[in-house]
């Protein structure tokens, strides 16, 4: 059974100072942003059929998204970022935020009962009695805001599924959007031009530092792929502190090793920083805390 479950979560974004990025906006239009939440908990029967004991997909979808921000083109604009990032789709991104996970969901229902037409012959192949455990499936997918000001959001999705095969699979993205310019931030807002090679330095450092060993090599010994692999992959969120990155599985480590976390205080970044970077425009500058 499908349940639709709005949940309010009142999140305020900073005072309302006239500073150079509220000052942007007119008096009548408010910087803080208001979330609200849809949750959708579905079990997806592979079959047409009541007997639970077959196979089903598990689905839990939990978008939390802006109801209210600035004007109506901003909230509009905020509004889009989410839906595409959350849904991972350009194609959905124009529908509003109910329609977006009615569409999303019935998409991932359409395509799951599809593979009915493969259970009957696979299982005939197993010995009398069997079901093929690899057709219980599930989909899990949940937002979450991990830092914001008056100038920044950023913010996380999370995603984790099971579509067979030997384990299930779990990815984090981070999306940050400047409030100002209402665009999202990327490592060439933030670099000087030919910044990955001493960035990829950095981060192998840090890696070292965060696992306690003093020479590169000594990561392989501690599981992680060759070196060679590990590189900016814009997958990070900011804070007022540092640039955090995330590798997921398989990119840099075995999947047994989950996300790779790397954390870099900014004073790290200081010579690849580009001139007045988004960083010194989101915390440093006055007005920007």
């Amino acid at each position: 059974m499908r349940k639709n479950i709005f949940i309010p979560v009142s999140i305020l974004l900073s005072l309302f100072s006239c500073t150079l990025f509220s000052c942007k906006r007119t008096a009548q239009n408010s910087t803080k942003i208001v979330f609200d939440s849809i949750v959708v908990k579905e079990q997806i029967p592979l079959l047409e059929t009541n007997d639970t004991t077959l196979p089903f997909a598990d689905v839990k979808v939990s978008f939390t998204y802006p109801v209210k921000f600035g004007n109506k083109a901003d909230l509009a604009r905020l509004q889009q970022i989410f839906i595409g990032t959350f849904f991972n789709s350009i194609h959905l991104d124009t529908l509003s935020p109910q329609g977006a996970v009615d569409a999303y969901v019935s998409g991932y229902r359409e395509k799951y009962k599809s593979l009915s037409n493969t259970y009957y012959a696979e299982k005939s192949r197993l010995p009398k009695g069997e079901t093929p455990a690899w057709y219980w499936y599930y989909m899990y997918n949940t937002n979450k805001v991990m830092f914001q000001n008056d100038s920044l959001l950023s913010y996380a999705v999370e995603y984790s599924d099971y579509t067979g095969g030997a384990h299930g699979s779990y990815r984090i993205t981070y999306t940050n959007i400047d409030l100002g310019e209402m665009v999202t931030v990327s490592e060439e807002d933030i670099f000087v031009p030919n910044y990955k090679k001493p960035l990829t330095e950095i981060i192998i450092n840090r890696l070292m530092v965060q696992h306690n060993v003093s020479v590169p090599d000594s990561l392989i010994s501690l599981g992680f792929f060759n070196l060679d692999e590990v590189f900016p992959n814009n997958n990070f969120w900011l804070d007022d502190k540092a640039i955090h990155y995330s590798y997921n599985q398989y990119e840099i480590a075995p999947y047994s090793m989950g996300v790779i976390d790397v954390d870099i205080p900014y004073e790290n970044l200081s010579s690849i920083l580009k001139p007045d970077n988004v960083i010194q425009k989101f915390f440093l500058n006055p007005g920007h805390r």
